[in-house]
């Protein structure tokens, strides 16, 4: 009414809305009410939130963002106030395979999708992404500690050769210096390679492969790259490979490391986790509660339910082979489980 009352006389519109002039006329001159004043200081806080997740933190998040500064809200106040402002978090697009199982099997599953470590350098995942650039691709190898979902050593290359998943490990065994750590991998033909079978040896490293073609076998790095395409990849368009690199280093040594809140380890960034661990911080209940398997990828019929097992068969149905946009990979991309290194054999990987 106050926006038309230019062009239709207030008395004629209350007639018509079924409004008495004098109750229309005692709601504009009304203040607001203390909750909606709160709502609206609250609405600033979280705007700064979630400007300074990016863009990227949902409820959850966000909630655990303002309880760290010392504001309690309820997560669906903060859902209902985020959804009024226009807010919204970023989520994952649907799961697909990009291999193909044949049945081989280069070096024992030490983890058989247990991703639980009770402290760092314990067990190690690895896998490789392609960055698609206006340029060409761009590939990046990752190295994830599975006790803090840290990122422990990372490299990007523009081909697929075995010295990128090399260069992510040299980083991860520099930074950390682990005690034979268990090294957890897809069956990829750069971690079958020989050059990465003798790294491994020689720095005391166990490698660990899943089986061809099964994403769940594998299922903790391939969430950290869900989470890479659903908070970067997805928004941005890199035009040269340059580019790619430095937003990526900024999006995983400068957020995600450094400050991104994970639900699975108690809503703390990976680097504040370690931190607890080392003083000890953190009482043994909430470590208990904070530890917990990795999040799987949503898959075509849903989220499965909390506290439910994965079944092997039922993981294992066949799914249709595309790439990262629901397509096949597109020409340029190399197949990264293709025959591109010389193969290690089974009884060199110990």
């Amino acid at each position: 009414m106050s926006e038309n009352q230019a062009a239709y006389p207030i008395a004629t519109m209350c007639r018509l809305l079924g409004v008495s002039p004098s109750g229309y006329y005692a709601w504009v001159k009304r203040r607001p009410s203390r909750r909606a004043r709160a709502d609206a200081d609250l609405i600033e806080q979280i705007r700064v939130a979630h400007a300074g997740s990016r863009g990227t933190y949902g409820a959850p998040r966000v909630q655990a963002e303002l309880a760290a500064k010392g504001i309690r809200a309820g997560r669906k106040r903060i859902a209902r106030l985020m959804a009024q402002s226009g807010l919204a978090g970023v989520s994952r697009r649907k799961f697909v395979t990009t291999t193909v199982n044949d049945g081989g099997r280069q070096a024992p599953d030490l983890v058989e999708r247990n991703f639980v470590a009770e402290r760092p350098d314990l067990l190690w995942v690895a896998d490789i992404t392609y960055i698609p650039t206006w340029a060409g691709f761009l590939y990046l190898a990752v190295v994830l500690d599975a006790f803090s979902r840290r990122i422990v050593g990372w490299s990007m290359g523009t081909t697929l050769a075995t010295q990128l998943v090399l260069d992510a490990l040299n980083m991860a065994l520099a930074t950390r210096r682990p005690n034979g750590v268990i090294h957890h991998s897809d069956q990829g033909a750069q971690y079958t390679s020989i050059a990465f079978g003798h790294r491994c040896r020689e720095a005391g490293v166990r490698p660990s492969m899943g089986s061809v073609g099964d994403a769940y076998d594998n299922a903790m790095c391939e969430s950290f790259f869900a989470t890479l395409e659903c908070e970067l990849l997805d928004r941005h368009r890199f035009k040269t490979q340059a580019e790619a690199r430095m937003a990526v280093f900024a999006f995983v040594e400068g957020f995600y490391n450094l400050r991104r809140r994970h639900s699975s380890i108690g809503y703390l960034s990976p680097v504040e986790y370690e931190r607890c661990h080392r003083e000890s911080a953190i009482d043994p209940a909430a470590r208990e509660r904070a530890i917990v398997l990795a999040a799987v990828k949503n898959k075509p019929f849903g989220r499965p339910q909390e506290g439910a097992v994965l079944d092997r068969r039922r993981a294992r149905r066949p799914h249709n082979h595309a790439g990262r946009d629901g397509r096949m990979a597109p020409p340029g991309a190399e197949q990264k489980n293709g025959a591109k290194e010389d193969q290690m054999p089974s009884d060199q990987i110990r």
